[in-house]
């Protein structure tokens, strides 16, 4: 049976334009170091490497949200220190002015340090963070705390302009934390609506205490009322802590997800140069083959059927 011209060009040109289509396939994947350029090349490996770019950036919003929750609880832990350390110094002074040997100066010097000691305690408190507030609860760009006075200037007690919410982040998929933010739990408060008794009112009672220098007072309520508060302080710290060590764990994590992932990616998406350098140099020693085949069948003529 005979083979007509015509097929043989037909399939010279069939296996030309087929060479010529891998080699180009290659030279695209080698010059953009990707596997494929269109999800057309492989539906199936396109979908995969999109969830995974989508996993990719999810996990990168993660991993931001975890930085700034930690950064937070950082920032919170050293100013609970911070206030832990004028409490403590206030607890000093009172003991020292309800000793029956303190004189009435030294009782109000004492009085003049113990009302610093209290501002600088609420500056501590009304400590902002890139512009939010870290214990307004979800008020976070008023300032929480406000010392209150009388017109001698003397503090007559502590207000609370925030929320009772804290502030939840979700850290990853399904999972969230709740960032301590409720600054009415710094108050303590342990009284009623109409007869509170919190941080705020504790300090009125000790500076008229100091005015009138009742050692009883300040040797038995007040003091251990200063106790009290300064536990809870320390209460809520641990709380802090332990938030911290929870969102440092959830930081390894998230690296160590993104490595995988990121490789898991690269496996899927990226070219190995090498291997695809040498699948070229076949496909072009080929595709050459090819072409030189196709040189001598268009040189046929019929006077090469006629000898």
């Amino acid at each position: 049976m005979r083979i007509s011209n015509n097929i043989t060009y037909s399939d010279f040109l069939q296996n030309l334009s087929s060479n010529s289509s891998k080699v180009q396939k290659s030279m695209d994947q080698l010059s953009s170091f990707k596997e494929i350029s269109k999800s057309s090349d492989n539906p199936l490996l396109a979908s995969k490497i999109m969830d995974l770019n989508n996993s990719v950036a999810q996990n990168s919003m993660y991993s931001t949200t975890i930085s700034d929750a930690l950064s937070w609880s950082q920032v919170q832990d050293s100013a609970l220190s911070s206030v832990s350390n004028s409490l403590s110094r206030i607890r000093t002074l009172v003991q020292s002015s309800a000793t029956a040997t303190s004189g009435t100066d030294e009782v109000a010097a004492n009085k003049d340090e113990i009302q610093q000691s209290i501002s600088e305690l609420v500056d501590t408190l009304n400590t902002n963070f890139y512009g939010r507030y870290i214990f307004g609860g979800e008020n976070t760009t008023t300032v929480p705390f406000e010392v209150q006075k009388n017109s001698a200037g003397d503090i007559t007690g502590l207000k609370y302009n925030g929320t009772s919410q804290n502030l939840s982040r979700e850290i990853s998929n399904g999972v969230s934390v709740d960032l301590l933010a409720n600054g009415n739990t710094l108050m303590n408060e342990t009284g009623t609506s109409t007869q509170p008794q919190n941080l705020g009112t504790y300090f009125n009672s000790l500076i008229t205490a100091l005015n009138s220098n009742d050692k009883t007072a300040l040797s038995g309520n007040l003091l251990q009322g200063i106790d009290n508060y300064s536990e809870n302080f320390v209460t809520v710290r641990s709380r802090v802590g332990a938030l911290e060590n929870r969102l440092t764990a959830a930081q390894s994590r998230n690296t160590t997800e993104k490595t995988n992932l990121t490789e898991e990616l690269s496996n899927k998406q990226d070219v190995d140069v090498a291997q695809k350098y040498m699948e070229y140099q076949n496909q072009m020693t080929a595709y050459q083959a090819t072409l030189a085949m196709g040189t001598k069948i268009m040189q046929t003529s019929v006077l090469n059927y006629m000898s």
